[in-house]
């Protein structure tokens, strides 16, 4: 019997957000698949690592996806080094928690400019290069994107947004060839949440949420999942699977959530006060890094 060929093997990729977590992990399981994979992300260092870690070809760049010049620099320094892409993974992202009104209005503008301009952006690069391919762009997005969270408005704004940006594009693309599909994904093991039980705000969220909601997923499982979709073309998937089912009650969430929050946020508030966590993820770390390294001394 002949064996099929593996649709990406000698292909490339560009992953966001490589340099830890779900990006690194996407990055390794491409490569194991044949492609050429292109990191991007905030930290040199970490990249390089994860470079030298892939079984097959690849290249890493430093770049802050909210930058079209640098990324229009970067796309083209990877068409002449690694080809075209005609895989293009939107990962990179940061979260933030906190009660909104006390928010700091810098780090909620960020949260949103990284999560959901930069998709586009990420997005804007790269389209030439898939409509030229026939290429595949992958929008991570998550349960947020169905079910907005109190205290998380900034992530949960950006998730429903660029759920609602990869909708529009594949209706754009698909007289173009190119397949866009959305990765609907619950608590996975990257830095964003490692740490999830240090924040009041986050660790009620999950605290709170039924059990099979809680369950940590395995960074590397949920890199597998996606990249078989990647495989398949596949207009969305979920990991875990049981949230497709959350789509269909969708619309009655919102009234179930916000009658939880007036329960129970008086009584969370009251044993513990919610602070904001900052931003959260590897590149939220190099966010506050550079702003650190601006101020006068």
């Amino acid at each position: 019997m002949p064996r099929t060929r593996n649709p990406l093997d000698g292909r490339t990729a560009v992953v966001t957000g490589a340099a830890r977590g779900l990006g690194a992990a996407l990055a390794r399981e491409l490569s194991a698949r044949g492609m050429k994979v292109a990191l991007l992300g905030r930290e040199e260092r970490t990249l390089r690592q994860v470079r030298d870690e892939l079984p097959g070809e690849g290249g890493c760049w430093e770049a802050d996806v909210t930058d079209d010049e640098g990324l229009a620099e970067t796309g083209a320094d990877i068409r002449a080094r690694l080809g075209p892409p005609s895989v293009v993974v939107a990962n990179a992202g940061v979260a933030e928690g906190g009660p909104f009104a006390e928010s700091d209005p810098a780090v909620w503008r960020r949260v949103i400019e990284v999560n959901l301009v930069g998709s586009a952006a990420t997005a804007r690069t790269f389209l030439g290069d898939l409509m030229a391919t026939g290429g595949y762009f992958l929008q991570v997005a998550s349960l947020a994107s169905i079910g907005s969270a109190p205290m998380m408005s900034a992530y949960c704004a950006s998730k429903a947004g660029v759920e609602a940006f990869a909708h529009s594009l594949r209706a754009e693309m698909a007289h173009r060839h190119v397949a866009v599909g959305i990765a609907y994904i619950n608590w996975t093991d990257t830095d964003m949440i490692r740490g999830v039980d240090e924040h009041a705000v986050l660790r009620e969220l999950r605290g709170h949420m039924p059990p099979p909601a809680r369950k940590v997923y395995p960074v590397e499982h949920v890199a597998g999942r996606l990249v078989d979709a990647v495989e398949r073309r596949r207009p969305s998937v979920y990991v875990p699977g049981w949230l497709r089912a959350t789509q269909l009650v969708r619309g009655a969430m919102p009234p179930v959530v916000t009658a939880l929050s007036r329960r129970e946020l008086p009584r969370l508030a009251a044993a513990e006060p919610f602070e904001a966590t900052g931003l959260l993820g590897a590149g939220g770390l190099a966010d506050q890094a550079a702003a650190r390294s601006r101020r006068p001394s």
